[in-house]
């Protein structure tokens, strides 16, 4: 597995909870490793401490698991769908 982030475009919060409530293949949670996919938002102008973060939008950090490649990216991509049409 792997852990990585996306900066999502900014959108209201409805948008973000369509995105995330629809995902099927993702858990929403922290993890390092594990076996499950999982997907937690986070804003981190409200963490950051050594340096202001300034950029616009959600961050997504992302925890890939085992599950099938195909079936976690069309998750996603059908996710960023509802994020973009919310």
């Amino acid at each position: 597995g792997s852990v990585f982030s996306i900066l999502l475009e900014p959108k209201p919060r409805a948008a973000l909870a369509a995105m995330v409530d629809g995902l099927a293949m993702f858990g929403l949670g922290w993890s390092w490793g594990g076996y499950e996919s999982l997907a937690l938002p986070s804003h981190p102008e409200k963490m950051r401490t050594a340096t202001r973060w300034t950029e616009p939008g959600t961050m997504l950090r992302l925890h890939i698991g085992l599950e099938g490649v195909d079936d976690l990216k069309a998750d996603l991509a059908a996710g960023l769908s509802r994020y973009r049409a919310a």
